[in-house]
């Protein structure tokens, strides 16, 4: 096993470091970051036979292209349907190669998704901040983002040919479009009225979007009271509504605490699938009971453990 060195030849917004976040310290007003797509990172890691958590890159719709400068190192890609291009072939995502000194790879968006996953058979140095190389987008933290002509090296960096190949993309890894929530914590702020049209109403995602959340275009859900509440603890997945009636489906680098009223939570297993829609597509929610919330997340807890154990190195 050797180094291998990478140059940044080209990067587009969004693109930064992540392992699988840095949780416990919300109480102290730092965001937990980690991947947006949760599993399609954690899947791109375990068909390496990596930790789950390990370090790797997220990439946005704006791409990316990697020059290898020195060693070699087999990394897998795995998220939304983008393209990935050498110079000998073109590939999509949900595949692992090998990448040698003097090749270049470009990974630029394909028919569907918004953000992919590069991880690394090694070690990809970055820094740690908390204890954690997770990158808080807004203020770099972290591994931080990536910038053209930046150098990244890949610690004891192994070739794995064996794993080469294309890895099973599962149908519940492309963009979902229905959202599953509970409603609330904040729901009595909103007539019955609005409630029903939060539920039955088409959103549309806009382009007003980072890693903090994404705000939707859909009919006016305007508090029925003033927006005086106080300050409280916020979700991944809170559903927070503005004072002129918009909604904002909070992401990875949130805010801890918030005084806008929440109208619902989306469930952890559909926010993969939510982050990977693109500007203009339609979005619904519908609401369940938290004991529904708990068992569906139970089953999809169970699917994913057989898939991980379907991909993984033997």
């Amino acid at each position: 096993m050797t180094d291998a060195t990478l140059s940044v030849s080209f990067t587009g917004p969004h693109v930064t470091i992540q392992d699988a976040g840095r949780p416990g310290l919300m109480r102290y007003g730092v965001p937990a970051s980690g991947p947006m797509d949760r599993s399609s990172f954690r899947l791109a890691n375990v068909a390496l036979g990596n930790p789950a958590d390990h370090p790797g890159i997220e990439i946005s719709l704006g791409g990316l292209t990697l020059q290898c400068l020195s060693g070699a190192v087999t990394l897998a890609l795995a998220g939304g349907g983008f393209i990935a291009e050498t110079p000998n072939r073109t590939l999509g995502a949900w595949n692992i190669i090998t990448l040698k000194a003097g090749e270049a790879l470009t990974i630029r968006p394909g028919p569907w998704g918004s953000w992919i996953y590069l991880a690394f058979a090694g070690n990809l140095q970055a820094k740690q901040w908390l204890g954690s190389r997770a990158t808080h987008g807004s203020s770099g933290f972290g591994g931080g983002k990536l910038s053209t002509g930046q150098s990244l090296t890949i610690t004891n960096a192994q070739t794995r040919p064996n794993l080469e190949g294309p890895i099973p993309c599962p149908v519940w890894a492309r963009p979902r479009h229905l959202l599953r929530c509970t409603l609330g914590p904040q729901d009595r702020f909103f007539n019955a009225e609005t409630l029903i049209t939060f539920t039955t109403a088409r959103f549309e995602m806009t382009d007003a979007f980072d890693r903090m959340g994404l705000r939707l275009r859909g009919p006016a859900l305007v508090p029925v009271e003033a927006l005086s509440i106080p300050s409280e603890p916020i979700l991944r997945g809170s559903v927070q509504v503005s004072g002129d009636g918009t909604a904002t489906v909070l992401l990875s680098d949130h805010q801890t605490t918030g005084g806008y009223p929440k109208i619902a939570t989306v469930i952890s297993c559909d926010l993969d699938g939510f982050v990977q829609c693109r500007p203009r597509d339609a979005v619904a929610f519908q609401a369940i009971t938290p004991q529904q919330a708990v068992e569906i997340t139970r089953q999809n807890a169970s699917r994913f453990a057989a898939f991980e154990d379907r991909i993984r190195p033997r």
